[in-house]
């Protein structure tokens, strides 16, 4: 069984060079327009099934009386298992056929956000009992088991992505494109919300889990017949020797003399940035998930907001993050010529400032506007540490390992943000929040100062 899987998910083997320029450049035109607007509308779509919890959470309490701490718990399921997934599967999807594999990724979640609904409607809080213990308890923990499926299957999205996005652009493209593309992220997180809240508010929070499934279905369908691996399995050269970039032969015959091992252990395990990037990532995400994940229920709770009228002062965090990761990419390229670590530290101070003026202020339509620069500070430096960062710190033959060894340990801030951030209300009231979210961003300030200096040293030595 295992040995029929791998050779179904593995990568097509290289074809003859086309010689041809003009056919090599019509194919390279045709499918790196293909294959970005397929992985940004793939991502994307897996981000309906996953944000939908956000929107959930309110009837989730209401219907069956969970904590705080309890609807923490479920939301960390779903870390916990893509942070451990995302680092397993990025190994995975280096040699694995991105056609096959981002698809399966999503049925899998899709099913998986089918499971979670269909929970509800099989097992009836109050009346039935499993073992002495109630029917709450017994569906609390069934909603973690398919929620943690989801994570799981979900954490191979981005891993083929990154893949995808390092074979089809160079260096000298590729801060562009990653922003670009980043933006599924945000685009994904408003569909959701606007979407998950228009159902909830019509027809319960059941429904926003079936719809999203099912779509998802019919976009993976799509993204079978979209997709292709890379460059080379189609004819095409190597994307930097099609952009004649200076080093690229160099750097390809460098890596094909060292074993894919030998390639793990010296660009990720035994490189001190990519450490520092993962480190800072568990900071990063726990600002992240903390305002995706608990926006709502704060504007609900501490600032009497409606969920309706919550859940669209929310929908401004990811749209406005748009604008952000953008400027992140582009800036990081035109002003400080390739540095990221600047603008991390610019955005991130951005993010202390919205969160503590977020506390404080008492305009409601202020909200928005705070809550909008919240999403484009915090989502640009989640694009470029675990990401573009990531990836520019290691090598291309591991790209996917890189940003899943990154992803992992962002997602175990999101397991903090989850279990913290509930632990933290219970205990402290939503000030409680807010200090731990600026906790966060002041420790990730201090650990890119690092980065950046160390960045500095280094081009001062060579």
């Amino acid at each position: 069984m295992a040995l029929n899987l791998a050779e179904f998910f593995r990568q097509p083997p290289v074809k003859e060079t086309i010689q041809d320029k003009e056919i090599v450049k019509k194919m390279y035109s045709h499918w790196r327009m293909r294959i970005f607007y397929a992985c940004f509308i793939g991502y994307t779509v897996f981000y309906l099934c996953k944000k939908n919890i956000a929107v959930a959470l309110p009837g989730l309490s209401q219907e069956y009386g969970y904590s705080n701490t309890e609807l923490g718990l479920l939301g960390s399921s779903l870390y916990l298992t893509y942070g451990i997934g995302k680092f397993v599967n990025g190994v995975l999807a280096d040699g694995s056929d991105v056609r096959k594999f981002l698809p399966t990724a999503l049925i899998m979640t899709a099913i998986a956000n089918l499971c979670f609904g269909l929970s509800a409607v099989f097992i009836t809080p109050g009346e039935i009992s499993f073992f002495g213990l109630p029917a709450n308890t017994i569906l609390l923990w069934l909603f973690i088991f398919f929620w943690g499926a989801s994570g799981w299957f979900q954490s191979a999205g981005f891993p083929a992505v990154a893949k995808s996005l390092t074979f089809w652009y160079s260096n000298s493209e590729r801060g562009t494109k990653w922003s670009l593309w980043s933006c599924s992220h945000q685009a994904g997180t408003f569909l959701s919300v606007i979407i998950s809240g228009f159902l909830v508010a019509h027809w319960g929070w059941k429904m926003a889990f079936f719809v999203p499934g099912v779509t998802a279905i019919l976009v993976a369908i799509w993204l079978y017949d979209r997709l292709r691996d890379r460059p080379q399995s189609l004819g095409l050269p190597d994307i930097e020797t099609y952009n004649e970039e200076p080093g690229a032969n160099e750097t390809s015959c460098d890596e094909d003399s060292r074993t894919y091992v030998e390639i793990f252990k010296q660009n990720i395990l035994f490189n001190k940035t990519i450490w520092l990037l993962a480190i800072a990532y568990i900071f990063v995400y726990i600002i992240r998930f903390g305002a995706e994940d608990w926006m709502i229920k704060y504007l609900n709770e501490a600032k009497n907001n409606p969920l309706e009228l919550a859940a669209v002062k929310l929908s401004s965090l990811p749209l406005v993050g748009i604008a952000g990761t953008i400027c992140a990419g582009l800036i990081s390229d035109k002003i400080f010529k390739g540095q990221r670590a600047p603008v991390n530290l610019i955005y991130l101070t951005g993010v202390v400032i919205c969160l503590l003026l977020l506390k404080f202020n008492t305009v409601s339509n202020m909200d928005f506007v705070l809550i909008g620069l919240l999403g484009a500070f915090t989502y640009g430096p989640q694009m470029m540490i675990g990401g573009l960062c990531a990836v520019e710190s290691s090598s291309k033959k591991v790209a996917s390992a890189a940003t899943g060894f990154t992803g992992t340990f962002g997602y175990i801030g999101a397991v903090l943000s989850a279990t913290g951030t509930g632990f933290m209300v219970d205990k402290f009231g939503w000030n409680g929040a807010i200090i731990f979210w600026v906790f966060s961003a002041a420790v990730c300030i201090s650990i890119c100062t690092i980065i950046m200096l160390d960045e500095r040293k280094k081009k001062k030595n060579s």
